[in-house]
């Protein structure tokens, strides 16, 4: 998907828990923007409070990526690398491919704006014992509730690539399956979003536009992805293996590459190595989930002693 990568100029602030945070360089460029559009609305006395109003909404927003890659963390996954941009923040998680899996990782992001939205409220009911004394004060708390509350929101909507449709992806993925699911969802995701674009021209908003097509080119990254996956799906199967993190058996056939001559051959075949240079291969990648691992990991118990030593490719 057409994710902002790590490379693309950004900056890398602090580690914490072991989750790397950068910071991309056009957030600075929009910053400038929002604080002078924001300035112009008059809403505080100091600019030291649009500041830190600005500040908030990512403060909020890397609480939310935080959820989603603790949560990934917790279920096996892996979640490392969070990236904070113009149009939000973009966790970099990797859960094990499971339906339950998934849909914790996904939730925990919106549980994250729910839990703070009675905290903020509590605070906001505290402030009004100083709203003429402090009215900047009154007012920053307010505003951070609401700031909170739309976040959670518009993320909960049910349009793929959005939280609410991988949620509902997910849901769809107990009865329908991985591929058949995302399927489901990236075209309802596209309705959505048609739906979205009307919205933010009507309004003549340009970030609203920004934010559609993110969506737009992300939701048909994620329909490509569909489609291959049923491809696969339909491929038939080898017996005696299965990935050992989706349970999948790898399919019959020369879909695995040798990353030193480029030669397609199939892996359990050869038993992990290539045919034509002989390359042996560490570990072998499964096509459902991209998972790597050992081949002799893959060997369903029954056929486990049919299987010679270690070699495994990479795919």
């Amino acid at each position: 998907m057409p994710l902002p990568t790590l490379r693309q100029g950004s900056i890398h602030l602090f580690r914490i828990a072991g989750i790397d945070l950068y910071l991309h360089w056009s957030w600075f460029v929009v910053a400038a923007i929002e604080l002078e559009s924001r300035i112009g609305r008059g809403r505080y006395t100091a600019l030291s409070w649009y500041v830190l109003e600005y500040l908030s909404l990512f403060v909020i927003v890397l609480m939310h990526e935080f959820g989603h890659a603790l949560a990934c963390r917790q279920v096996g996954g892996t979640a490392n690398q969070i990236m904070l941009w113009p149009l939000g923040g973009v966790a970099y998680v990797s859960p094990p491919q499971r339906p339950g899996a998934t849909l914790w990782s996904i939730a925990a992001g919106p549980l994250v704006n729910v839990t703070l939205l009675p905290l903020l409220y509590a605070a906001g009911m505290m402030a009004r014992s100083f709203r003429h004394t402090m009215p900047d004060a009154f007012m920053f708390i307010n505003v951070v509730f609401f700031i909170n509350l739309i976040l959670l929101l518009f993320n909960i909507l049910p349009v793929y690539p959005l939280d609410g449709g991988q949620i509902l992806r997910s849901l769809l993925w107990f009865v329908l399956g991985r591929a058949r699911s995302l399927m489901v969802a990236t075209i309802l995701g596209l309705v959505g979003i048609a739906g979205f674009i009307c919205f933010a021209l009507w309004r003549g908003s340009f970030w609203l536009g920004a934010i559609a097509v993110f969506m737009l080119m992300n939701c048909w990254g994620g329909l490509q992805q569909a489609r291959a996956l049923l491809r696969i799906a339909r491929l038939p199967r080898r017996e005696g293996f299965a990935c050992p993190s989706c349970r999948t058996s790898p399919p019959v056939g020369d879909y695995w590459k040798c990353s030193k001559c480029e030669t397609s051959f199939d892996t359990f075949a050869s038993q992990g190595v290539c045919p034509n240079c002989s390359a042996q291969f560490a570990k072998t990648g499964c096509l459902d989930c991209r998972a790597k691992n050992p081949i002799s990991d893959w060997a369903v118990p029954h056929y486990a002693g049919t299987l010679a030593s270690s070699n495994t490719q990479v795919n």
